[in-house]
């Protein structure tokens, strides 16, 4: 009678302390940990992005990669995922190959070493590479969306960095976390730098930023970041130290980076003995639009914005695109110093300053303009932040039903298409 008599006192006691309770022991039940949430959203997510995704290949006729109907892993390994399994089971080519034109034509050095060796690890153990690709792309991509959760949640409660996480894997370009394309590979990386910024483990930032260099084109992204970084610690160190070992470092880390920017082209031409070989198979990939031309920084964007108004048939195109590239400049500025966007931190701020300062320097803007843009998907911890149902519910139904549209756009072929991911 005594221990019954204890165990309804402490039931009562619990129930006082707050709802939610267990009336039988007083004590709140367990919540499941943050890192089993975001595995649960991404799960859940890529059920839907792989229905998607088998919906178009049932639909898929032949193309120049798989028959008629392709399996889900054939159907993954498509546009240029073929380049990264040329470059993972042979290699690059030492010559250059020259097109009809007398220009450098397209070819495997335009594709960075990193994913290609994590993938040809698996190729070793006699995985093929359409199975390998899905298999590297979908543990990079859990691992970037468990490090997106960490970034968030150090600037956002912990329902809304969880919301941004829900963003981040249904957004209209998460097909591309599961297919042979290195984007999760290089997001996981950045989340990781960005964390060790926020921490100011700088030295530990060095191979972080070189793996994420040799994954996609970001070194010159990440050089810019820490100068931005260095100027803002310099100046606020009135309320915020900046002991001179900190100086050398954040220094050491830029020009690191602004190395790791150029590391690449430096091995195309070692190899090929073409000073230009890298930016002249870059080159070749815009030449579809604008022909053959030199590379001259921040230019590409002013004949990209001219191109795209003259394709759809304005008037005074090549006045009025360099007029528009500044109005989204402009708002791009803008967004940056908005309150949800501010409320990222300066460090993930930093580093949409690179990286625009970068895509704007080296970048012609055509359909794959929007896989570059998801190294910006800090950005969706902005988006998450109004916490009204209906809002939440919209965001994520249109991220969904981006994925279909990106599918049908860019990804899926109808023998007329031009607009490869």
């Amino acid at each position: 009678m005594a221990a019954r008599a204890r165990l309804e006192a402490e039931a009562v006691s619990g129930l006082r302390r707050g709802a939610g309770a267990d009336p039988r022991l007083g004590r709140r039940p367990t919540r499941p940990p943050w890192y089993v949430k975001v595995i649960a959203v991404f799960a859940l997510s890529r059920v839907v992005t792989t229905v998607i995704m088998l919906a178009f290949a049932n639909i898929q006729g032949a193309t120049y990669w798989t028959g008629p109907k392709p399996d889900y892993f054939s159907f993954a390994a498509i546009w240029d995922s073929d380049w990264y399994r040329i470059v993972t089971i042979v290699g690059y080519p030492a010559q250059l190959p020259i097109g009809g034109d007398g220009h450098v034509a397209q070819n495997a050095w335009a594709f960075l070493p990193g994913y290609p060796a994590v993938v040809r690890g698996f190729l070793l153990v006699g995985i093929p590479f359409e199975y390998a690709s899905v298999i590297v792309s979908l543990g990079f991509a859990l691992g970037a969306a468990l490090l997106f959760y960490k970034l968030m949640a150090r600037v956002l409660p912990s329902g809304t960095a969880m919301f941004a996480v829900v963003l981040f894997c249904t957004a209209p370009l998460s097909p591309i976390l599961q297919v042979g394309y290195a984007e999760s590979m290089q997001l996981f990386f950045l989340f990781m730098a960005l964390l060790l910024l926020q921490d100011r483990r700088y030295y530990l930032m060095i191979p972080v930023i070189g793996i994420a260099a040799l994954t996609r084109p970001s070194g010159l992204a990440f050089a810019v970041m820490m100068l931005l970084h260095l100027i803002h610690r310099f100046v606020t160190r009135a309320r915020d130290p900046f002991p001179v070992r900190e100086r050398i470092a954040v220094i050491v880390v830029g020009l690191c980076s602004a190395f790791l920017g150029v590391v690449w082209p430096l091995v195309a031409w070692a190899a090929t003995g073409v000073p230009s070989a890298y930016t002249d198979t870059e080159l070749a990939w815009r030449a579809g639009y604008i022909g053959y031309q030199e590379l001259l920084p921040f230019a590409p964007w002013v004949q990209g914005a001219q191109w795209w108004l003259r394709w759809i048939g304005f008037p005074a195109a090549d006045v009025v695109g360099p007029v528009v590239l500044v109005i989204v400049i402009a708002l791009f500025a803008v967004l940056l110093f908005s309150p949800p966007v501010r409320r990222l931190g300066v460090e993930v701020r930093f580093w949409f300053a690179g990286y625009a300062v970068y895509l704007l320097a080296v970048f012609f803007p055509q359909s794959s303009t929007f896989r570059l843009l998801m190294p910006f998907a800090p950005a969706l911890g902005a988006v998450a932040i109004p916490k009204a149902l209906w809002y939440r519910i919209a965001i994520v139904v249109l991220g969904i039903a981006g994925q279909i549209g990106w599918m049908a756009i860019c990804w899926w072929v109808n023998g007329l298409d031009w607009s490869p991911p």
